[in-house]
């Protein structure tokens, strides 16, 4: 009996109106929102640093596209003679920039 009641109670005190659940996460999107800087392949791989931008004149004319960048594997920019670490860094900031964690910053970093 006393199971019961505390039961009861407990489900009456979980027990919450549905419009204010669904207003709790009507502002949560997973989609990232369009950035406001025009991204190219210069601007990203100046954004990645470490060596990276090094390497934007090749990406240009092999690649063309930012688009396409985004979407390059391993094994393209390893036919390219882009070294390990470089392509590590290109794969992780791309994945980083597709999901909507990371972008460039809109001017240079100052050394």
């Amino acid at each position: 009996m006393a199971w019961r009641q505390i039961l009861f109670s407990n489900r009456r005190l979980l027990s919450v109106p549905s419009n204010s659940v669904a207003s709790g996460f009507a502002s949560f999107s997973s989609k990232s929102n369009p950035y406001i800087v025009k991204v190219g392949i210069p601007e990203f791989l100046n954004g990645v640093g470490k060596g990276v931008e090094t390497h934007v004149e090749k990406l240009e004319s092999e690649i063309g596209d930012f688009s396409k960048l985004l979407v390059t594997r391993t094994l393209k920019l390893k036919k390219l003679g882009i070294p390990c670490k470089h392509r590590k860094l290109i794969l992780k900031y791309t994945h980083k920039y597709r999901l909507g964690l990371w972008r460039p910053r809109a001017e240079p970093v100052k050394a």
